[in-house]
């Protein structure tokens, strides 16, 4: 069997592998992390001291003032989310800080159903008539950079709007009263890839400097947002945003807070539910076990669930929602699976599908919360662009892009939109987008959609390369080197480490026709490994992708690795 992917070894720069060695860094960590680019170690650093300034941010210091005036005269605040783990997580952090600063705060999520996307003209007119009244100011998290029309909307009803976004601006942007988005022009914030928690995060940051400056609070004084991090960690992660080193310390100081045991009560109900040891937590146990749980309510149900579940101070309704977020959850994965199915059985029956270069499908029943799983399932299985699209009302149809390396999503779309002026909405990133167009312009959107890709088509584009970090010597094939790589921050930008060495097969055994257990060999040691997803039987020797896992059975830990890809 030949591996359809094309596997590379990172090279090692050895100036920056004996600088991190000797400044003290494991020799595997100094591999991994020299291999990855990083050139100071500062760039590693989990201190707070090292977080870039959000001083650097546009418009961070003007909106800080317009929310302490509110503060100050209890001007009624409403937070406008987006339905997602990132938007739920954001949410939670701006309730949570506002509330510790005796705001008059509450928060109102668009429903993915009714209302659709961010801060819509419909969304503006239930806020408005919001049972605690109309609200003075409006703060979106994690949406509004694209809200034109909502933006007009509530200026007309004499409603402030305070945008705080992270996703990429159109050439229009909304006449809000203030915008705090890295990626708008003339923003200096370094970093352009903060998630939406992070953005709002960085204002909560310099709303508590603006009280301590007009004396509400002593030098020091204030909340302790510092405390609000493993949000913070858990929304950066679930949005699969490019982990820079700012990123990467934001991630692990939150994971340093829920280590140490001071986790929001909600999402320690989560882990506690999902039997996950905090003190061990890593980023696949936020990307993989939780972020999913919260999203699923956004995507079946309604987000609050999820957002009550992050902003309460009690254990019992803690709980509670972990619970119903957990069989949530548990509806979506059977959904999905059955959308799984027959998105690939339409594919496979497309007409010469293996020679286009995208993927773009409909079916009228399938739900519109699972599309953009759908769309990531196939773009991994055939790696190409992918659009799913799903009914959204008797006449529009709504689609979730997932793109390759490469391909930018957002610059199709709206080249789409100007030559071809079919699309509703649309928005998002390079690798993910949302689009809403009327149905009968779906082959319209499909045939332009292929030949855009085929017209910047470049071979390389669609290989697809597993990058790794080579052989791994045998002294560390062993719990302890695992643990200490599954302890630090990776992820997209900064991948997890994987490695490529040859074994001999001692014994191969298929569970559940659905995974391919092994007894593998190397310089006369056996070691056990598991590929997730293999039904059929390999040969003797192999070349194989792996990456290092500790297992927990009876409490007891064991050393494994888990396959990725294997050449016979």
């Amino acid at each position: 069997m030949e591996s359809r992917n094309l596997i590379t070894i990172r090279d090692i720069p050895l100036n920056m592998y004996n600088h991190l060695l000797k400044n003290g860094i494991h020799p595997i960590l100094a591999k991994l992390w020299s291999s990855r680019g990083v050139t100071d170690i500062k760039q590693i650093s989990k201190k707070w001291i090292d977080m870039i300034s959000p001083f650097k941010m546009l418009n961070i210091i003007e909106s800080a003032n317009t929310l302490a005036d509110s503060i100050i005269n209890q001007k009624k605040i409403l937070i406008i989310a987006d339905y997602d783990c990132d938007g739920a997580t954001a949410c939670a952090v701006a309730i949570k800080s506002l509330k510790s600063m005796n705001a008059n705060v509450d928060f109102l999520v668009p429903n993915r159903f009714e209302t659709g996307y961010g801060l819509s003209n419909k969304i503006v007119d239930i806020a408005y008539n919001h049972k605690n009244g109309k609200p003075d100011i409006i703060i979106t998290v994690d949406n509004g950079i694209s809200s034109i029309d909502g933006v007009r909307s509530a200026n007309e009803k004499n409603i402030s709007v305070i945008i705080t976004d992270h996703h990429l601006p159109g050439k229009i942007l909304p006449d809000a009263l203030h915008i705090i988005n890295p990626n708008q022009a003339q923003c200096a914030f370094p970093s352009k890839n903060l998630a939406g928690v992070g953005v709002i995060f960085y204002l909560m940051i310099v709303l508590r400097y603006i009280l301590r400056k007009r004396g509400i609070y002593s030098h020091k004084g204030g909340p302790q947002l510092e405390k609000l991090l493993d949000l913070v960690a858990l929304g950066t992660i679930a949005d699969v945003v490019k982990l820079d080193d700012n990123n990467r310390l934001l991630v692990s100081k939150g994971l340093q807070q829920i280590r140490r045991g001071n986790a929001q009560k909600g999402l320690n109900a989560l882990i506690k539910l999902l039997g996950i040891d905090y003190k061990n937590i890593n980023v696949d146990h936020l990307g993989f076990n939780i972020a999913p749980r919260i999203n699923a309510a956004g995507r079946l149900d309604d987000i609050s669930i999820g957002i009550e579940c992050l902003i309460t101070d009690d254990d019992d309704v803690a709980n509670k929602n972990a619970i119903l977020l957990d069989q949530i959850n548990t509806k979506r994965r059977l959904i999905e699976k059955t959308m799984n199915q027959e998105a690939i059985e339409i594919t496979k029956n497309y007409k010469n599908h293996k020679d286009k270069f995208s993927i773009c499908i409909y079916k009228q029943e399938w739900h519109q919360g699972i599309i953009g799983l759908i769309a990531s399932k196939l773009k991994e299985k055939f790696w190409k662009p992918v659009f799913v699209f799903a009914e959204s009302s008797t006449l529009e149809i709504r689609g979730s892009g997932r793109s390759i390396p490469g391909i930018n999503l957002r610059n199709i779309l709206e080249q789409i939109s100007l030559e071809y002026r079919i699309l509703n909405s649309f928005g998002g990133h390079a690798m993910a987008a949302g689009v809403t167009l009327n149905k009968y312009n779906f082959k319209i959107f499909s045939e332009a959609f292929e030949k855009i890709i085929n017209n910047i088509f470049d071979s390389d584009t669609f290989k697809h390369i597993i990058e790794t970090d080579g052989a791994l010597d045998i002294e560390y094939m062993n719990t302890f080197t695992s643990d200490l790589i599954n302890q630090e921050v990776w992820g997209n930008g900064f991948p997890a480490p994987l490695f490529f060495d040859e074994f001999a097969v001692i014994k191969q055994e298929i569970l559940n026709n659905s995974h391919l257990k092994m007894i593998l060999k190397k310089n006369n040691q056996l070691l056990t490994a598991i590929f997730f997803g293999k039904c059929c039987k390999i040969s003797n020797n192999i070349k194989a992708v792996y990456k290092l896992t500790t297992q927990t059975w009876k409490q007891k830990s064991y050393f494994q690795l888990i396959i990725i890809d294997i050449i016979n």
